[in-house]
């Protein structure tokens, strides 16, 4: 059975379905705003259903503790964050083109602004965000769609979050697993854990955030049903940045969508449906009873006396004992397909 997953924006993502695609935009956009709108057109261009900002600003990530200690970490932050109304415009912008916005909040204020001013279709919580409780009952008190990022956490810690988010009154919920490594050696990818997720939490869909360089792992997450696929987006992979070295570039993106597509298509449905040029191949290829022997007219018919070979148009092997016991009405040659009338 589907488990289905509610964006805000009413959208239904289903597992097993051709995924929802998330174009993670991080800092590749340095900073500049008409640089972020030329990545979320390529974005868009590229396949993917919406692009994803971060909401990070020196104050809500790290500590004065922290920066008194790395200075070039508090210049850093403020260079490539996004303030409000830079986040309202690329928003507004998203709305423009088809493609929708949503980014990934770390204080509350960030929460209710997005939710408030940007109609954000879920809130994405960062793996960092696993352990930190009182954030996610708050962000699940919002009544809002939430996708919960799993990287650098334990099943026990990801069971004690989804736990702490569903006793906020919060069902909506989805998981991304995910290995908090850029680039991931698609050797450590490990995507059994979505399986194992998938145990663990029964009632939740799990996708995946992939942080591989190509598109493999996501084609994979495909195969065994994710639902969501977030990828690292950028216009310039060669350009020196925070992940902006492993994030994928436009045309690989579209090839990686489509080959996602291609997948799920291959993949099917649970549902046995059998195509109408499998029924003419039925006729063909199965068997159907025929003569072993010449069988003279008025004997009794045994199971020595027939044997089955193609074509599949006459008596089918399943119903061959119909005729056992019963009178030939006519002289039957050896090798002969036989059919019902030829029997009383």
């Amino acid at each position: 059975m589907n488990k289905n997953f509610i964006l805000n924006n009413k959208k239904v993502l289903k597992e097993n379905s051709f995924p929802y695609f998330v174009a993670e935009l991080n800092s590749s956009h340095f900073g500049n705003l008409d640089y972020a709108k030329d990545m979320i057109t390529e974005a868009k261009n590229a396949g993917a259903d919406c692009v994803k900002f971060q909401s990070w600003s020196a104050s809500s990530l790290y500590s004065k503790t922290y920066y008194d200690e790395n200075p070039i970490a508090k210049r850093f932050v403020k260079k490539f964050s996004l303030c409000e109304d830079e986040l309202l415009e690329l928003c507004s912008f998203c709305n423009q083109i088809g493609i929708d916005f949503a980014s990934t909040p770390y204080s509350n204020e960030e929460v209710e602004y997005l939710l408030e001013k940007c109609s954000v279709p879920f809130i994405k919580i960062a793996s960092m965000e696993i352990n930190n409780h009182e954030f996610l009952r708050f962000i699940a008190s919002q009544n809002t769609s939430i996708i919960l990022s799993t990287g650098m956490s334990t099943y026990d810690e990801i069971i004690d979050a989804v736990e702490v988010i569903k006793s906020a009154g919060n069902e909506n919920l989805a998981v991304l697993h995910c290995v908090s490594i850029y680039p991931l050696d698609p050797n450590q990818a490990n995507l059994n854990n979505i399986i194992k997720l998938r145990e663990l939490l029964k009632d939740i869909p799990i996708g995946y955030s992939d942080h591989t360089v190509g598109a493999e792992a996501a084609i994979a997450a495909t195969v065994i049903g994710s639902p969501i696929i977030e990828k690292h987006f950028t216009l310039d992979s060669a350009k020196i940045g925070m992940d902006n070295q492993m994030a994928t570039m436009p045309e690989d993106f579209k090839s990686m969508v489509e080959g996602c597509k291609l997948i799920n298509s291959i993949m099917g449905t649970d549902l046995r449906e059998i195509a109408q040029e499998e029924y003419e191949q039925r006729i063909m290829m199965r068997r159907s009873v025929v003569s072993r022997v010449a069988i003279p007219k008025d004997k009794i018919i045994t199971t020595e006396d027939i044997s089955f070979k193609r074509p599949g148009n006459g008596i089918p092997p399943t119903e061959a004992s119909i005729i056992i016991g019963k009178k030939a009405v006519r002289n039957i040659e050896a090798d002969e397909l036989l059919n019902k009338s030829d029997f009383i």
